[in-house]
């Protein structure tokens, strides 16, 4: 039996379409889990402030304390380093909050929240992970969350990060825990 819309069909262009051309590695699924692994795990907690995005903050608060930084990314004259350990350390005045994006972020959050209670303002960039439990006990309670427009590109990076940032202020003075004890 003969098809007759066989006929009629066109044969396809020997042109070929151009597509950007990636070897077989760029396509490997596992290669690109690898690729961004780090972005999703604790392999590397290191994300430096974009310069920028700093000194906007900084013209508005004043930083006088970097509670987690290394000396070669510190934000301010004075700063916790890892060996000093701004977990165990009392942080006090206005201060600047970048935590290592690992699995310890909560630790940094929460002693953010406590700090603020005890006198202290931080301010703090964190990834905008609104799902966990970390983000509803504490960054909920804060004073101010800034969701950040588009995705950060950290200093070093390569490329932007895959998730969404926010910029969150605990301030003693006004936090929603404070603010109910008034009322």
């Amino acid at each position: 039996m003969h098809d007759s819309g066989a006929s009629s069909r066109q044969k396809p262009s020997a042109r070929p379409i151009r597509q950007e051309k990636r070897s077989r590695a760029d396509s490997d699924p596992a290669k690109l889990r690898k690729n961004l692994s780090v972005h999703f795990s604790s392999k590397t907690g290191v994300w430096e402030t974009p310069r920028q995005l700093f000194e906007k903050l900084d013209t508005e608060f004043n930083f006088t304390l970097d509670v987690c930084a290394l000396p070669e990314n510190a934000k301010c004259r004075r700063y916790f380093t890892p060996e000093i350990d701004g977990l165990k350390q009392v942080w006090s005045g206005v201060c600047w909050m970048n935590p290592p994006y690992g699995r310890e972020i909560g630790k940094w959050v929460e002693k953010a929240f406590e700090s603020a209670k005890a006198g202290a303002t931080i301010v703090c960039l964190l990834p905008a992970r609104t799902d966990t439990a970390w983000w509803h006990t504490y960054v909920m309670e804060a004073f101010e969350i800034r969701f950040l427009r588009g995705r950060l590109r950290f200093v070093g990076a390569e490329s932007s990060a895959p998730f969404p940032s926010a910029v969150v202020v605990f301030r003693p003075w006004a936090s929603k825990a404070v603010m109910k004890s008034a009322a």
